[in-house]
């Protein structure tokens, strides 16, 4: 913790951190936040489950991340004036929602809920291509740790506290203070110091096509994308049915689970985070990869044990706080190789592109997941869970010697001038 405190006192990691709450803080407010505020106002179910429409941009957000790479604007760095636009459109967006009434307009709310998701999606990118363009590879576990914490502390607040403010001073003033955090916010932009950058791409194509192109140069670039697909399904494929397994497979309540299951939960997440930046420096890139992934693989045997023994308060707390902890862990490592394999004349699209991918398995595994469940069992699926961490371990181990990130030479870096 003192390592957190001491690297604090530096104005980037500060910012990392701050730009980490901006970044989460939109999330629940289009998603859960929003839902509630429709559900009081008493619209119907269909129309409150189309609202997760509206968080399409995340997952779509790399077809546009080359503009990202190409302009800039307000005088300023590419990376600094896209967070700065974007947190104003935000600033903007969620007044409009505040002043808006689901009960009369629920279709207007929903747009503009898309809005905000697609500024805070863009806002997203920017601020990994800041952070990656702003420090040196040693730094980016401790960058990516804090960027975790700053994210998950803004989920809380735009989450649970939100609707707590909501039922004493009304969904209107929530909203409107939610967009006070983010004005909030674009004077830390403002601060933020300057990346060192590379020239920008001169044209727009060359933004599109160069990422990509450069991206296959790399040594085994069809391997790699595998990897980055995989790394993390043992973690999605476990946790994806979750919910189901306390309710249906355990005899959970709703109640048990939001009050143990969500708590222990974001605990674990929040310890799991400092933990896998407190370890990473000692560790390295590729030891915290594979010691982190084996542990993300191990967890789910917590999840089996609690199949096993049945309904217990105890060993659901703890195969919680296991699953959660070392999936953050597994988080921290992850992020920061992906930062580690962009060349910084194109962060921002590879980038977007590298998580993109990374997030296929959290998308698609539900439905297999599900299958397994039913033809094996909650024990077996568990087992099966943690096998699917033995492909990424092997696909590292073989990645090992033919990565350069893995070598104290770093990342790719590209040349060119200041922007």
């Amino acid at each position: 913790m003192t390592g957190y405190l001491k690297h604090l006192s530096d104005k980037r990691f500060l910012v990392i951190l701050l730009l980490g709450f901006s970044s989460g803080l939109p999330l629940a407010l289009t998603g859960s936040t929003l839902q509630a505020w429709y559900t009081t106002a008493g619209v119907d179910l269909v129309t409150i489950g189309a609202l997760t429409l509206v968080g399409q941009p995340y997952v779509y957000k790399f077809i546009w991340a080359p503009l990202l790479d190409r302009f800039a604007f307000f005088n300023m760095d590419r990376r600094r004036s896209w967070i700065l636009l974007m947190q104003l459109g935000l600033v903007v967006s969620l007044v409009a929602i505040a002043y808006s009434n689901p009960t009369f307009y629920p279709g207007w709310m929903a747009f503009l809920a898309f809005i905000v998701a697609t500024f805070s999606a863009t806002q997203d990118i920017a601020i990994d291509a800041y952070r990656t363009d702003l420090l040196d590879k040693p730094d980016y576990g401790l960058a990516s740790s804090l960027n975790g914490i700053g994210y998950r502390a803004a989920m809380i607040l735009s989450g649970a506290i939100a609707l707590i403010l909501a039922g004493q001073i009304g969904w209107r003033n929530t909203y409107l203070i939610m967009a006070a955090l983010l004005l909030a916010e674009m004077c830390v932009t403002l601060w933020a110091p300057r990346p060192m950058a590379l020239l920008s791409p001169p044209t727009l194509k060359e933004a599109v096509v160069e990422p990509f192109r450069d991206f296959m140069k790399r040594p085994c670039p069809i391997i790699l994308l595998i990897f980055i697909v995989i790394y993390k399904l043992t973690d999605s494929f476990g946790l994806s049915l979750t919910t189901p397994f306390l309710i249906r497979g355990l005899g959970f309540s709703l109640t048990e689970i939001g009050t143990i299951a969500k708590s222990v939960s974001i605990i674990a997440s929040i310890v799991g985070t400092l933990a896998g930046g407190l370890l990473f420096a000692p560790l390295g890139l590729f030891r915290s990869l594979w010691y982190f992934g084996i542990l993300q693989a191990l967890a789910n045997l917590a999840f089996m044990c609690l199949a096993l023994a049945g309904k217990s308060y105890v060993l659901m707390a703890v195969a919680l706080f296991a699953d959660n902890f070392c999936s953050a862990m597994g988080s921290v490592a992850f992020v920061a190789f992906l930062m580690t394999l962009c060349n910084k004349e194109f962060t921002a699209t590879q980038f977007a592109l590298f998580s993109a991918l990374s997030a296929v398995g959290r998308v698609f595994v539900g439905p297999v997941a599900a299958i397994v469940v039913d033809q094996m069992g909650w024990p077996l699926f568990y087992v099966a869970a943690m096998a699917l961490g033995a492909p990424a371990l092997f696909l590292l181990w073989f990645l090992r010697k033919r990565l350069p990130v893995f070598n104290k030479s770093g990342a790719p870096t590209g040349t060119g001038k200041m922007i």
